[in-house]
C-alpha cells in the first residue's frame, strides 16, 4: 500500500473524487457524501485535505471501519505529509474560541466549592467551546419545554410525615433488577468528548483524573466508583467497546438505541451492544427528526463572527434560502427509522435481543399503556430535554397523569423519568408519584466537561446527600417508604429563582 503524499490527496478534492486525511490515514469517502448523515457538505468542506480536527470530537474512533469498505481504506501518508501536518497543527493559530477555554480552564472554583448541579451548570456555561456549549444547551424553537420540565417540579409539594426512624435511611434501588446506590442513572446523551476531548485544559491538581479515552469514559468511571447506572448512547462520541472497556468488573451499563432505518444495520449495532455486555436497551421513539434547535444551528454563524471580529451584514444580491436546520443534533439522527409502530417494531426488537427492553420517549398516558400492552419492560417518560417536540407535556406532569388515571401501568413495567431534574427532592418527588428512577443526561455532560471522572462522582454526592436529606424530612428510611400521598400539587405558582 503506497504512502500518500499531500500533493496526491489534495487532487482529489470534489464530489467525484473526494478523499480526506483522518489521523494520518488517507481514506476515500466519494461513494459514501450521499449516505453521510449530516449530508456532503461539510465532508466536501475538507476534501483532499485533513478532516482530523472537525471529525475526532464528534465520531467515535471505529466509525470508519464501520461505515466505509476497507477497499475505501487507502492507506497512510508519507512521513513528509505527516511531519507538515503535525508542524501545521502546532503552528495553527487558536481561535478566539479556543483562547478563552484555555483562559478560564485554570478559574473554575474548586470541588468543595461546589455545592448544587446548577453550580456545576454554572461552571459549565462559563468554559465549555462554543459549539459544545451550543450542543448541550440548545432546545427546541422557544425552549419553554425545557424550562417547563424543571418547572413542573415546582407545582408538586410534600406532604410531610415525622416521628417516623429515619436514622438508617437507604437510597438505594434496583433498576431493571440491577443494584444502584440511588435512584438516578445517566440518561443517555450523545457527543461527551464535545465537552471533554481531552486532559490538556485540565488543571495539574485533576490531570491524573483524567483518561486517555475521555468523554463518555469519565462518566463510565465516575458511575462504577458511585456505584449508579450509566446509559450510553448510540451517538457516543466513544465506541462501544472502549466504554466498556473503561468499566469496572460487573458494572451495569444500558445502551440507548436510536435504531436505524434499515433493520440489518440496527440489527447488527444491537448484537454488538449485547455481545460487549450492555445490560439492556433503551429505545429511544421520540427522536425520528431533530427538532428545532437554534443555538445548536445558529453557533457556526457567531463563530465565525468573533473570529473576524465583525457582524454578517445582508446584502441586496443575496438570494432567500432555506436553512437546513440541522446543526449538530440533526446529522446524528438523519438515518434513524421514521416509521416505528408498536405492532411491528418491538416484535422485531424482541426477536434479536434478550435484553430487558425500556421504551424512551413517552409523552402522554395513552402510550405509556400501550407499553405496557406491548409487553416491554420499562418506559421513560421523556421528552428528550425540551429539544424535540416544543410544547410537549413536562414528563412529571404525564408521571402524574399516568398515576391518576392508569396506576395499574406500574404493576406491568418500571417507569423512570428525566428532564428539569436539579435536585435530591425533585428525584424524590418523582419517586413519590411512582417512579423508579430519575435519570440525568446535560448534568454528567456538564460535569465530566468541567471536571472529568472526579466530576461525575460529585454531581451523585451532591444528589445523594440531597435525597437522603429529603428522605428524612419525609419521614422515608428507604424507597420503598415513599407513596403518592407524600405528594401533592398544586394550583399556585411559587416563587421561583432566576433562570442561569
Amino acid at each position: 500500500m503506497p504512502a500518500w503524499t499531500l500533493e496526491q490527496v489534495a487532487q482529489h478534492n470534489t464530489s467525484k473524487s473526494c478523499w480526506v486525511i483522518i489521523q494520518n490515514n488517507v481514506y476515500d469517502v466519494t461513494e459514501f457524501l450521499p449516505e453521510h448523515p449530516g449530508g456532503p457538505k461539510i465532508i466536501l468542506k475538507y476534501a483532499g485535505r485533513d478532516a482530523t480536527a472537525a471529525y475526532e470530537p464528534i465520531h467515535p474512533p471505529d466509525a470508519l471501519e464501520k461505515n466505509l469498505p476497507l477497499s475505501k481504506h487507502l492507506g497512510p501518508i508519507s512521513a513528509q505529509a505527516t511531519q507538515i501536518l503535525t508542524s501545521s497543527q502546532q503552528n495553527k493559530r487558536k481561535t478566539k474560541d479556543e483562547q478563552r477555554v484555555e483562559e478560564v480552564a485554570g478559574r473554575k472554583p474548586p470541588l468543595q466549592r461546589i455545592l448544587s448541579l446548577r453550580d456545576i451548570e454554572v461552571v459549565a456555561r462559563r468554559t465549555l467551546s462554543s459549539k459544545a456549549k451550543a450542543y448541550y444547551t440548545s432546545a427546541a424553537d422557544d425552549e419553554i419545554a425545557y424550562d417547563e420540565n424543571a418547572r413542573a417540579f415546582a407545582r408538586f409539594f410534600f406532604n410531610a410525615r415525622v416521628m417516623r426512624p429515619v436514622a438508617r435511611c437507604d437510597p438505594s434501588t434496583h433498576i431493571l433488577g440491577f443494584k444502584s446506590s440511588i435512584p438516578v442513572f445517566v440518561s443517555g446523551a450523545a457527543l461527551a468528548k464535545l465537552g471533554h476531548p481531552d486532559g490538556k485544559y485540565s488543571t495539574k491538581y485533576y490531570a491524573a483524573q483524567i483518561t486517555a479515552h475521555s468523554g463518555e469514559a469519565n462518566i463510565t468511571k465516575g458511575a462504577a466508583q458511585t456505584g449508579i447506572i450509566q446509559m450510553v448512547s448510540s451517538n457516543a462520541s466513544l465506541s462501544y467497546s472502549s466504554i466498556m472497556e473503561a468499566a469496572a468488573p460487573k458494572q451495569t451499563v444500558f445502551f440507548q438505541l436510536y435504531k436505524h432505518r434499515k433493520d440489518s444495520i440496527a440489527e447488527e449495532r444491537i448484537r454488538e451492544v449485547d455481545r460487549l455486555g450492555y445490560k439492556a436497551i433503551f429505545l429511544t421513539v421520540d427522536a425520528i427528526v431533530a427538532g428545532n434547535r437554534e443555538r445548536d444551528i445558529r453557533n457556526p454563524w457567531e463563530a465565525e463572527d468573533e473570529e473576524k471580529g465583525s457582524p454578517t451584514y445582508w446584502s441586496e444580491a443575496e438570494a432567500p434560502q432555506e436553512v437546513d436546520g440541522m446543526g449538530t443534533a440533526g446529522a446524528l439522527i438523519a438515518n434513524d427509522d421514521r416509521d416505528m409502530t408498536w405492532e411491528k417494531t418491538i416484535p422485531w426488537l424482541r426477536s434479536v435481543t434478550k435484553l430487558p427492553i425500556v421504551i424512551k420517549g413517552i409523552q402522554c398516558v395513552e402510550d405509556a399503556v400501550l407499553a405496557a400492552e406491548a409487553g416491554v419492560d420499562g418506559i421513560l417518560l421523556s421528552n428528550h430535554g425540551g429539544r424535540q417536540l416544543e410544547y410537549s407535556m413536562p414528563p412529571l406532569e404525564v408521571l402524574y397523569k399516568l398515576r391518576q388515571q392508569h396506576p395499574e401501568v406500574f404493576h406491568k413495567l418500571e417507569v423512570y423519568i428525566d428532564g428539569g431534574v436539579y435536585r435530591g427532592t425533585d428525584v424524590v418527588k418523582a419517586l413519590c408519584l411512582g417512579a423508579k428512577a430519575v435519570g440525568l443526561g446535560r448534568s454528567f455532560l456538564y460535569a465530566q466537561s468541567v471536571y472529568g471522572v472526579v466530576g461525575v462522582v460529585k454531581l451523585v454526592q451532591i444528589l445523594r446527600r440531597e435525597i437522603i436529606t429529603a428522605m428524612r424530612l419525609l419521614g422515608a428510611a428507604s424507597v420503598d417508604d415513599l407513596c403518592p400521598g407524600m405528594v401533592e400539587r398544586v394550583d399556585w405558582q411559587p416563587r421561583l429563582p432566576a433562570k442561569l
